[in-house]
């Protein structure tokens, strides 16, 4: 289980940097800290999550997603690829 948390981990801080990319930092990790349970660093480094990690996950999409749309997930797919053993979201 420990090592599934790494790579949520991981997933989670690879949103949270591609929307810093398209959002800027600052919104980005606003957003994320929106989130609750995501334990999120200044540099926008996911640092822990409390809960299940794939419903936070879903809850962090979701929140781009209110930003900005459809072209969050778009932006995203490229990232999930990377983590094939890990749960979807829709």
């Amino acid at each position: 289980m420990e090592e599934n948390k790494q790579k949520y981990l991981s997933l989670l801080s690879e949103i949270i940097a591609k929307q810093s990319i398209i959002l800027g930092p600052g919104m980005a990790i606003m957003k994320a800290r929106g989130v609750q349970g995501l334990v999120v660093d200044d540099s926008g480094k996911v640092t822990d999550v409390d809960g299940n990690p794939a419903e936070m996950v879903q809850k962090l999409v979701d929140q781009y997603v209110e930003l900005s749309g459809q072209i969050v997930k778009s932006a995203l797919s490229s990232i999930f690829v990377k983590y094939p053993e890990l749960k979807k979201v829709d």
